[in-house]
């Protein structure tokens, strides 16, 4: 692990170094520079490893743009003063709210590896194509997240070596452009994966992995940008090619989520979190310290300590909460509803906590360390059950496969019977959020299945306003990027 800092401290430096001076003779071997550090097999892997770093450093953001605005949350006991994102009164100047240099940076470590990889030796060429593969992959992934918050984007598919304006000063192109770049990186990157293998942990891109996202992609320009049966075609395409690695769907959904479980068969891309490193974010949604009652029984408080860094900001909302029925087994799994006992025997409602991501006890510490999850074999299951119902297919196959597992032994009086177009989305929607829930997915699915309006009681008062389902550019981009016009709406 202190190798993996060292060398993404050390990819990381490439962001800002420059050549050496020509009154220099002796070339420096104390400062890392982009003539000196793109040599070999090891430079390549180091770089590979900050990029890994860099996407780690977004995972709250990722989960903010992909949860957060959606109907699925509310107000912890400590957390009403960071809802504006949830109340969907986001502004320019809203604290907290992500933003895009981040990304920017997670592509430039990309396109540095996309410029200087191809000329680096490799001992296994099949590793040195899996390395530029992953670098696309990860691009894509990135542009595609972006756009889908912001719409019009900077494209840069160069390295920022430089400090001209014709380097940092740009426009914005199209939409169109920027979903053209990333369809263009996902097919390189299938083509140069070698195989259909997973790394150990699953934290890195495969191929599965792109799939999935390619999968992804395609509903997306289908439903929201007019691709049409062609794009869901290929989106199906996609999602079924997943199947080629070794995939599938754990028999017991708290598998998926235990800690010693992570990089099981069912996840394809996650982020790796591990001691020692920063840990993930939905400490957010755990009690805090400060507000765990005395007046508790055994199984809440086995349940809620040790605490480690709760903050109680944000719970799951009653309105998802209700919508799991007591025989779906996924409902323990995804979050526990606290309750104080009073001295008549009654129980009182106090708040709730989420179950998936509850990381694990180092030194009788809660430590927040479980992977967030990019793409899971679940959620391919449900877009291809989505495509189909799209191109008029009947989606009970993978609907069922999702319910059997959920329901288990109940399973015979939840069974999918595919109906209307209409009807058939509105149960892949639901399925969705009970099988997805705190897994940064739901604002996407609302926005692309167009209910954001209907759906989201902050946004019912404004249908038909579909600017307001990009983000705001913050002002602190706006002061860097002066060429870059802010969203209409804010």
């Amino acid at each position: 692990m202190k190798n993996l800092k060292l060398l993404a401290i050390y990819s990381s430096l490439l962001l800002f170094a420059g050549s050496c001076t020509d009154t220099l003779n002796v070339e420096p071997t104390s400062v890392i520079t982009t003539n000196n550090f793109w040599r070999t097999e090891e430079d390549a892997n180091g770089a590979l490893m900050g990029m890994y770093v860099e996407l780690r450093n977004l995972s709250q953001g990722l989960h903010q743009l992909g949860e957060h605005r959606s109907e699925v949350m509310t107000p912890g006991l400590f957390g009403e003063g960071v809802f504006i994102l949830h109340r969907n009164e986001m502004n320019a100047d809203t604290p907290g709210h992500p933003d895009w240099s981040g990304f920017y940076r997670a592509i430039n470590t990309a396109n540095l590896i996309l410029k200087n990889v191809p000329n680096i030796n490799f001992a296994s060429e099949s590793r040195k194509n899996s390395v530029i593969a992953q670098a696309h992959a990860m691009r894509a992934f990135l542009y595609f997240t972006m756009t889908k918050t912001w719409g019009d984007l900077i494209i840069r598919t160069e390295p920022t070596e430089g400090f001209g304006a014709e380097v940092t000063l740009r426009e914005r192109e199209s939409q169109a452009q920027v979903f053209s770049l990333i369809k263009q990186d996902l097919e390189q990157a299938l083509q140069l994966f070698p195989d259909h293998t997973f790394s150990t942990g699953r934290a890195v891109w495969s191929k599965p992995a792109t799939n999935a996202l390619k999968g992804d992609v395609y509903l997306w320009t289908a439903k929201r940008l007019g691709g049409g049966n062609a794009d869901l075609n290929m989106a199906l395409e996609a999602l079924n090619e997943v199947d080629q690695g070794d995939v599938g769907l754990l028999d017991n959904f708290e598998d998926v989520f235990l800690f010693e479980n992570k990089g099981n068969r069912e996840i394809l891309m996650s982020i790796r979190h591990q001691d020692l490193e920063p840990g993930n974010y939905l400490w957010f949604m755990w009690i805090i310290g400060a507000a765990a009652p005395s007046n508790i029984d055994q199984e809440t408080r086995d349940k809620i300590f040790p605490i480690g860094g709760g903050q109680g900001l944000m719970v799951l909302h009653e309105r998802v909460r209700n919508q799991f029925t007591e025989e779906d087994t996924r409902r323990d799994v995804t979050f526990f509803e606290i309750e104080t006992i009073e001295p008549d025997g009654s129980r009182t409602y106090l708040t709730n906590i989420q179950q998936k991501f509850q990381g694990t006890i180092i030194g009788g510490n809660r430590v927040f360390l479980s992977d967030p999850i990019l793409y899971r074999y679940a959620d391919v299951l449900l877009m291809r059950a989505e495509a189909k119902n799209a191109l008029g297919q009947d989606p009970s196959i993978e609907m069922n496969l999702i319910r059997q597992r959920a329901y288990k032994d109940n399973g015979d009086s939840h069974v999918f019977m595919t109906g209307s177009h209409e009807y058939n989305d509105g149960e892949i929607l639901r399925e969705r959020l009970l099988e997805l829930v705190l897994e940064g997915k739901r604002w996407w699915d609302l926005v692309r299945f167009g209910k954001a309006f209907e759906m989201v009681p902050a946004l019912q008062d404004k249908a038909g306003q579909e600017n307001l389902l990009l983000f705001p550019i913050a002002n602190t981009v706006l002061s860097q990027e002066p060429l870059v016009v802010q969203n209409p709406g804010y």
